[in-house]
């Protein structure tokens, strides 16, 4: 989604920087064409438009009055305007999982059927496994798909972390009790828990993992989307 809305925001601030060119100020009226462009294109994007009135509020305070320095033309300051607020929009860092807790520090993931949560899960294990320095165990509750179980299965074995098996004919909330008992018995760092798919509106779902939840407690509980999936992620969640 970010590739398409900065290809997007390219291609519309281009065929509109040169109404702006040779100005030395930037004023509301010389900038009014390439905001417009620039608020389509945030628009296009499923940017959410409380947001996209924000951005553009903030860029416009920022932008509106500022002389052009002598070693920028218009265009690229203007330029430098908008990805500095689009660099705070989106924030500036990473923001780091919270895993301190008395091990093991348990994350739960949870999303939309085929959003690609199992292989977030194997993704998210390597990256604890290899940057962090953590000993990882998986563990699948979605009793609703054996393939899924057994493709979480194949996936730590790629990525070198241990996998707590799990059958469909368990319940949920005792798979990964005992996941979670595995852990501390063997001192491993992190337990991430994969769990089926599920919409808003299927009410058993939902309550099968609010319930998922209270029980186990996770430090963390991570919502996995499909990237094209837009500002109804948000509502979704």
């Amino acid at each position: 989604v970010r590739s398409l809305m900065f290809e997007n925001l390219t291609e519309r601030l281009s065929k509109t920087l040169k109404n702006i060119s040779g100005k030395g100020r930037l004023t509301e009226d010389n900038i009014k064409s390439t905001l417009r462009e620039v608020r389509m294109a945030l628009l296009e994007a499923d940017v959410a438009l409380p947001v996209v009135k924000e951005f553009i509020k903030a860029v416009k305070k920022r932008a509106v009055g500022r002389e052009v320095q002598k070693t920028l033309n218009p265009g690229q300051a203007f330029l430098k305007i908008v990805q500095s607020e689009l660099e705070l929009a989106m924030g500036e860092v990473n923001e780091s999982l919270n895993l301190a807790t008395q091990p093991p520090a348990v994350l739960l993931m949870a999303g939309l059927q085929g959003a690609g949560k199992t292989t977030s899960v194997a993704k998210l294990a390597r990256l604890l496994k290899n940057k962090e320095k953590k000993s990882v165990l998986v563990v699948s509750v979605d009793i609703y798909r054996p393939a899924a179980i057994k493709q979480l299965e194949t996936l730590a074995t790629e990525v070198d972390v241990e996998f707590f098996p799990s059958d469909i004919s368990q319940k949920p909330i005792d798979i990964a009790n005992a996941a979670i008992q595995h852990a501390k018995k063997k001192f491993i760092d992190v337990v991430i828990v994969d769990t089926a798919g599920r919409l808003h509106v299927d009410t058993d779902m939902m309550k099968e993992i609010q319930d998922l939840h209270a029980a186990i407690s996770p430090i963390e509980t991570l919502f996995v989307v499909d990237a094209m999936t837009g500002q109804d992620a948000a509502n979704t969640a």
